[in-house]
């Protein structure tokens, strides 16, 4: 039995973002991952993060409230919209943040962090590292965990959730490398598990993105939201789930099709193939 303050499970950006930020404060924290964190899914992450930094001339009027107006107006005005100013508002403060701590972003002549059009946008507000942002952000936080001397357990697959008391206090680990169960006590436990794309055929998640991690919440009674809302990536090489990234089109890339048309002119006249993904996938 191993005993920690806070338990997080999943080693992505959240995960790590989230045991950094318990370690500050002082708490014994574990990250739990089936894989390696810097083999979680978010590396695969290519085109890049939004925030009103208004870096390029473009969008030197650009604020965290039309980042929101963009944010909900591509959802088709379903996202939560408290959720939506939290994250819009906190976003450039978020990316200055990973800088500080070591992120390496594509920059501009003038020396700024870089940004470019994407999908969904009124203006340039993507902030990008190349086109390995994920590789970039992940190594980052990965470093900064270590420093911190926060305890990995790595290649632990999360099998249950302890409730004791209506109070979830720890789970239960397959350890996949020595072949045995394992438990864990924590007064917290956060989960940060990533997506669950890979329950379908057509996905340019990786193979371990299967929603274990919701599975655990849901047998345990605790409430999942808006399980509905999965987004797919709607440029891939066909036939492979290999990803063209969103970034090629906002650097200009015209989608086509096999007579040579721009079709996008006939969904998003204004957007072309910049318009939200969704627009975008069902157009293709």
């Amino acid at each position: 039995m191993f005993e920690h303050d806070v338990i997080i499970i999943g080693g992505g950006l959240s995960g790590l973002r989230a045991a950094l930020a318990a370690g500050k404060k002082g708490a014994d924290v574990a990250v739990l991952s089936k894989v390696h964190p810097l083999r979680s899914h978010s590396v695969a992450a290519q085109g890049g993060i939004n925030a009103s930094l208004g870096n390029v001339p473009e969008a030197e009027d650009d604020t965290w409230e039309d980042h929101a107006f963009d944010t909900v107006k591509g959802s088709d005005y379903l996202a939560d919209q408290d959720a939506v100013e939290v994250m819009c508002k906190e976003a450039p403060d978020v990316v200055l943040e990973l800088e500080h701590m070591g992120t390496v972003f594509s920059r501009l002549e003038d020396g700024k962090i870089a940004q470019r059009p994407f999908g969904g946008a009124g203006v340039p507000r993507t902030c990008y590292a190349a086109d390995r942002t994920g590789h970039n952000l992940l190594n980052t936080l990965f470093e900064q965990t270590v420093a911190a001397n926060l305890d990995f357990y790595n290649e632990y697959f999360v099998t249950s959730l302890v409730v004791e008391e209506q109070k979830v206090q720890g789970c239960t680990a397959w350890d996949i490398e020595e072949g045995k169960m394992v438990g864990f006590a924590s007064n917290v436990v956060v989960l940060a598990t990533g997506g669950y794309g890979r329950i379908y055929n057509r996905s340019t998640n990786a193979l371990i993105n299967t929603g274990d991690g919701a599975h655990l919440a849901y047998e345990v009674d605790v409430p999942l939201k808006d399980m509905e809302f999965i987004q797919f990536h709607p440029t891939t090489l066909y036939g492979s789930n290999i990803l063209i990234t969103e970034g090629a089109r906002g650097e200009g890339g015209y989608l086509k099709n096999e007579d040579g048309e721009r079709f996008m002119k006939d969904y998003a006249p204004e957007a072309m193939e910049l318009a939200p993904r969704d627009i975008v996938a069902r157009a293709i």
